[in-house]
């Protein structure tokens, strides 16, 4: 059976959402687009609620790539992954990344986020697979977009990983990686679970597993720092 590192993408290779990294990485560019979003957040509160599916919430959202070329997307998904994400890795998990890389393992990153963007991220990062939320990329993007399959998080993270023949793993000599209880179906899969400046909830799952906590440091401190940065990148700031 296949030694896995398996890890997270948001919230465990670096701190920031990239949902909202890229699109603070668009707007830039792409100044008026900005104008896009509103649909998207008077049903941010109805997706945090519960009300409106995750799924459903990330078609409305990816509502600011209206009508971009799919060449322009990919370049944009290129680039992003180039050089915007790897001088914001934590370094901590970086090195864990490169460890398990010269121990043997095959290396899997495995994301909530677009697959568009999260196989770039992986092809940068060396990943020997990368797993995503499979939006559909169109010859012009359509306002709400199209998702084939699941979203894919929680326990939806692991068909992807089967269908590509990497489970059931050598579980006692894989790990796996997160900062989110949405992820124990996947932490759960290895003995050798590492959280990631994990909340109250994960922490005492930790504690109860004896699974090891790393906590890098963050470019914000507390929850008032952290919305602040959320609302620039939501204004492409």
């Amino acid at each position: 059976m296949t030694r896995l590192a398996l890890f997270d993408l948001d919230g465990t290779l670096l701190a920031h959402d990239t949902q909202l990294l890229f699109c603070q990485f668009v707007l830039r560019q792409h100044g008026l687009r900005r104008f896009f979003l509103p649909l998207a957040a008077a049903l941010a509160p109805a997706g945090l609620a519960g009300v409106l599916e995750a799924r459903e919430l990330k078609r409305v959202f990816l509502s600011y790539l209206w009508l971009m070329p799919r060449e322009r997307l990919e370049a944009h998904a290129r680039t992003f992954a180039e050089t915007v994400v790897p001088p914001l890795l934590f370094p901590e998990v970086r090195a864990e990344v490169e460890r398990h890389r010269c121990a043997g393992r095959v290396l899997v990153l495995n994301s909530a986020s677009p697959e568009f963007y999260v196989a770039e991220i992986g092809r940068v990062l060396g990943f020997d697979y990368s797993f995503g939320t499979r939006v559909v990329v169109e010859a012009r993007q359509p306002f709400i977009a199209e998702i084939d399959g699941e979203n894919n998080k929680h326990a939806a993270k692991l068909p992807p990983m089967e269908r590509a023949g990497l489970l059931p793993c050598d579980a006692g000599d894989s790990w796996a990686y997160s900062d989110s209880s949405a992820d124990l179906p996947m932490l759960h899969l290895v003995k050798n679970a590492v959280c990631i400046n994990p909340g109250r909830h994960l922490t005492a799952v930790a504690a109860a597993e004896s699974w090891q906590v790393l906590r890098p440091a963050r470019p914000w401190q507390g929850r008032p720092g952290q919305a602040m940065v959320v609302l620039r990148q939501l204004l492409g700031l």
